[in-house]
Parts: structure tokens; C-alpha cells; sequence
């Protein structure tokens, strides 16, 4: 069975655990979209491995790991991941495969990044759109205007390499002064970069298209790895607060070359509350002590960044809409030991619209969505002992109940439900 795992709100849901979780039960993980921006957390043990470009199967010594068509790659921040798990004893080679399609990450990505970030700033709205600014939306850009990108295959041939470089070079320099910054692309140095990075990778880049449909026709497990969630698409999310990719389920056929088919299931993540990192719309956004303390309870910062994350009460408006989109076929529910202690917890079940009238439908538009007042179901909140023996009967009555609320109004069942970081700490069914 081929399995997808795509996040259901913005991001931080937890993706990583979840894939380390069924990696066994598959042979190849596939990262399909996204870029250095995206960041996935697994504990295994007193472990704590931090990831960003590569699949989190490759913690498991026997799969094969895939970068494919739909990421932008940083062959720097890639090699660096490489040597910090070397480091700790976990070998890469001959099980990392980069597609040569995959397009490349480079410094004057990161300077227009920077750039339009602070062009927007100091715009009359004074609003950017928060992100990283590690180049992945200027990367998707060039991509899609083609004249100077730069593929990972391109790094193999120096005539192409240099010319591309080039161009590009001319080309972002210009952008980069009429917005207002000093900083240049230097050609030579990115060249250099570029031929490093080939010794270091050039034995990984191969036609990951051709790769994986052998996969599929030898009968091989595919486990699909989704970056950033489903509330960041860039045609289905929050727009314009969203990332540069088809970050749902949907990005998995374009991402990767494999026909919608190919998948059987798709797990959608989701937090027990929400949290979203940078601008954009968040209609049950906490600014009080409630925020702060589900904050400081998950360790709410992010993993690429370490940049605080907004949080506040489960948003099942929005969760209903990605599972739609992606197809959800089931769910998991993490981060559950959060709410812990609690008197009350919510769950916002609909919208009121500024005319007074009431929704149930998500509203993927930033502007209109800031004027949405989220309507709450509260339910009793509830205390009890984690160290219990893995079974849901036995969490307390008051967790039990906010699951059955959560499958209720979803419907769909919630495979999964993670009370602590570890891989332990994970009820694997619905029992």
C-alpha cells in the first residue's frame, strides 16, 4: 500500500513523526515538494534529529530516500544535513536519490527573498508575507519563468552551469537594486559553489521519474512525505500567506511524476490545537495566557527558524476543508498531552461572517478570512496520567470525548493520536 502524509492546518503538525512511524511499513519515502523552509522534528529515543530538505526515512538504515521534481533544492543546507547525520553514524550514500529536475536553490534566491521581504514591509500596508527567507519562493519563480533556472541535473555540465549562472546573475541584480538592496550575486563564488556540490552530490542526481514508476511496478511500498500543510498551498491556501508550492496531497502527482492512483492512503496530520508561524490570517488565534501556555506546553518554536509560533483552539472549519482537498482517508491527532490540564478546551465548528451570517466552509482567501469570528464548541477539559499502556480506551474520559468530537465532525476516522515526541508515545489505532 502506498501511503501519503500531507499537514491538514499550517504547518509544524508533526509530519515528521508520523513518517518515521510507517517508514517500516514501506520502502521508499518521497519528498515531493517544498524546499529548506520546511522543517521536520523526530525523536527516537534521547535522539532528536531536526530535518529540512531530507526525507525523514532516512533515519531508517534500509530505505531508500527521494527528492523529487516538485522541491527546490539548497545543495548547501542538503550537504549539511548530509555531514550532521554522518556524524551520527547515519549513512546516506547509495540512499539518497535527487531528481534532475529538481530545481536549485541559490544566494541571489535568498537576497530577492530577503528583499521583496523588506520591500513589503516598508509598503503602506507595512505587512510581508513572513516567510523564511531562505530563497524558495524566488527559486519556484525562476522555475516558472524558466530563461535562468537552474536544474540539479544542470550541475553536472559546466557549459550549462556557467551560462545559466550568468544570466541569472544579470538578471537578479537588476531586481535587487529596484528594490532597494545592496547586496550582488557573485558569479564566481556561485559557480564554485555549484561544481562543489557536484562532487559532494552528483552520484544522487538521476531521473527520479523513471525511478519510482520501477518502484511501482516491482511492487514497492511508497511512503509520500508532504512539506509545510495544506493551509499554505499556494492555490488553496490563505492566499497571498502561503508558501511557493502544492503542498496538499494534490502536489503529489506534479511533485513526483506518479499518476493520482499511485496513492491508496492519505494519513492527514493535525495538531489538537493550531498554531501558525509568520502573517497571514488566524481566526482562533490566542493572545492571552491560554496562547502562551499551549506555546511554552508544545515547545512551540520553529524548527527551521526558531521563530515563536502563534497558537490558539483547534480550527475543525479549516481541518474539514484540506481533508476535502487531499482526499483524507484517515487521521492523526498530535500533540493531545498539550492540552492537558486544562478547565476547557474549544473547537471552532463554524464562522460569523461580517453580515452576520454563519458558515461552515473555509474561506482560502487572506482578506476575507481576517474578518471571520470563529464560533466555539467548548468541552470540559480534563487531567489524568500519560504513562498509560497505549490504549485510547484508556486516556481520560475528557480526551475521549474531545476525539469523538473531532471524528464526529470530520468523519473520518483518527488512526493515530500522539501524547509526547517520542515514537512510544503514539496510540496506532483507533481502539
Amino acid at each position: 500500500m502506498n501511503t501519503a502524509i500531507t499537514g491538514l492546518q499550517w504547518g509544524d503538525e508533526g509530519k515528521g513523526k508520523i513518517v518515521d512511524l510507517l517508514t517500516s511499513e514501506h520502502d521508499l519515502v518521497v519528498r515531493y515538494n517544498g524546499g529548506a523552509n520546511a522543517g521536520h522534528t523526530v525523536v527516537i529515543g534521547d535522539q532528536k534529529y531536526a530535518l529540512h530538505l531530507m526525507p525523514s526515512g532516512i533515519l531508517s538504515p534500509e530505505i531508500t530516500c527521494v527528492i523529487g521534481n516538485g522541491v527546490v533544492v539548497d545543495p548547501g543546507k542538503l550537504t549539511e544535513e548530509i555531514d550532521s547525520l554522518e556524524s551520527r553514524s547515519i549513512e546516506t550514500g547509495g540512499r539518497l536519490f535527487i531528481s534532475d529536475r529538481a530545481h536549485v536553490v541559490l544566494d541571489y534566491h535568498k537576497m530577492i527573498d530577503g528583499a521583496l521581504e523588506d520591500f513589503l514591509a516598508g509598503g503602506s500596508s507595512g505587512e510581508s508575507i513572513g516567510t523564511t527567507r531562505r530563497g524558495i519562493g524566488p527559486a519556484y519563480a525562476d522555475k516558472i519563468l524558466r530563461a535562468p533556472a537552474l536544474r540539479m541535473g544542470d550541475l553536472l555540465d559546466d557549459s550549462v552551469l556557467s551560462d545559466r549562472i550568468g544570466i541569472a546573475c544579470a538578471l537578479h541584480s537588476e531586481q535587487l537594486a529596484s528594490l532597494g538592496s545592496p547586496e550582488r550575486p557573485d558569479q564566481e563564488r556561485i559557480i564554485d559553489d555549484c561544481r562543489r556540490w557536484r562532487d559532494r552530490l552528483g552520484s544522487a542526481i538521476t531521473d527520479t521519474t523513471y525511478l519510482l514508476h520501477d518502484a511501482v511496478r516491482d511492487g514497492r511500498r511508497l511512503l509520500f512525505e508532504g512539506a509545510n500543510a495544506c493551509l499554505l498551498d499556494i492555490d488553496h491556501g490563505t492566499y497571498p500567506f502561503v508558501t511557493s508550492s502544492n503542498c496538499s496531497a494534490l502536489g503529489i502527482p506534479a511533485g513526483t511524476g506518479l499518476p493520482p492512483r499511485t496513492v491508496d492512503r492519505v494519513i492527514g496530520i493535525m495538531k489538537a490545537y493550531s498554531t501558525r508561524v509568520g502573517s497571514g490570517p488566524f481566526p482562533t488565534e490566542l493572545h492571552d495566557a491560554t496562547g502562551d501556555r499551549i506555546r511554552e506546553r508544545g515547545r512551540e518554536y520553529g524548527t527551521t527558524t526558531g521563530r515563536p509560533r502563534r497558537c490558539g483552539w483547534l480550527d475543525l472549519v479549516a481541518v474539514r476543508y484540506t481533508s476535502m482537498l487531499c482526499g483524507t482517508t484517515s487521521v492523526a491527532c498530535m500533540l493531545l498531552d498539550v492540552l492537558f490540564g486544562m478547565d476547557e478546551v474549544r473547537i471552532c465548528t463554524a464562522y460569523r461572517l461580517p453580515d452576520g451570517s454563519i458558515t461552515e466552509r473555509f474561506i482560502p482567501d487572506a482578506h476575507r478570512l481576517e474578518g471571520v469570528e470563529p464560533i466555539y464548541q467548548s468541552l470540559p477539559g480534563w487531567d489524568g496520567d500519560l504513562d498509560f499502556d497505549g490504549e485510547r480506551s484508556r486516556l481520560p474520559d475528557g480526551a475521549r470525548r474531545y476525539l469523538d468530537v473531532i471524528e464526529d465532525i470530520l468523519e473520518l476516522p483518527i488512526e493515530m493520536v500522539s501524547v509526547g515526541p517520542e515514537r512510544t508515545q503514539t496510540l496506532l489505532a483507533a481502539t
